[in-house]
């Protein structure tokens, strides 16, 4: 049965603590006079119908995106998967006919504009349950394509067995490779410390 995207939510998955950039939130950081988040709303909002913040701490800083935000349901900052099942949650309460979510880093300003698509097509085609995106051998485990029903699962692998590593939880059950591997420069490129803004910059004058 084929998925359509409109039966996919988007989620950006912002709850990380930023530790190599002094704290706080990398995606509000300046590109080309942008914030990085701007970026990465509007290609996920020009791919899909539903796009949803996952974030915690107080989310009225994103008030002005008038997207909703979801807080991590289980504590501790238990990292992406952690993003992924409080996701999960928001889906099957707000939008119950939507049968996958799929993942993207907030501070990922230039993730391909295709990104959805390609995902849908190739986690179909090689008939498995979960997608995963790559480029040039490196798989990016924080932009995903999951299944609504594995929430229970993966609710258990987290509370009961700490399981934190993307690739830990989702290897079991069958994973596409989505390679990216045509663009010339890294789709996933994203900011991580200071310096990764200049490259940044760089990026977006040669785009």
């Amino acid at each position: 049965m084929q998925i359509k995207p409109s039966e996919v939510v988007g989620v950006i998955l912002a709850g990380g603590l930023a530790r190599r950039m002094g704290g706080g939130d990398k995606s509000m950081l300046k590109l080309g006079g942008r914030r990085i988040l701007d970026y990465v709303i509007e290609s996920a909002q020009n791919q899909l119908d539903t796009v949803i913040i996952n974030a915690n701490g107080d989310p009225e800083r994103f008030a002005e995106f008038n997207l909703p935000v979801q807080a991590d349901i289980v504590p501790d900052f238990a990292g992406p998967l952690a993003g992924v099942v409080s996701a999960m949650a928001w889906v099957t309460q707000n939008q119950p006919n939507a049968t996958h979510i799929i993942t993207l880093a907030a501070d990922t300003p230039f993730f391909p504009a295709d990104y959805v698509t390609r995902m849908l097509e190739l986690m179909q085609l090689k008939d498995q349950r979960l997608a995963c995106a790559s480029y040039q051998g490196r798989t990016q485990p924080v932009f995903g394509l999951w299944p609504v029903d594995l929430f229970d699962d993966l609710y258990k692998a987290l509370v009961e067995d700490d399981i934190r590593k993307v690739d830990r939880f989702t290897a079991p059950y069958g994973v596409a490779d989505v390679a990216f591997d045509e663009l010339t420069s890294n789709p996933f490129f994203n900011v991580n410390k200071p310096e990764d803004i200049a490259l940044g910059e760089q990026q977006l004058a040669n785009k």
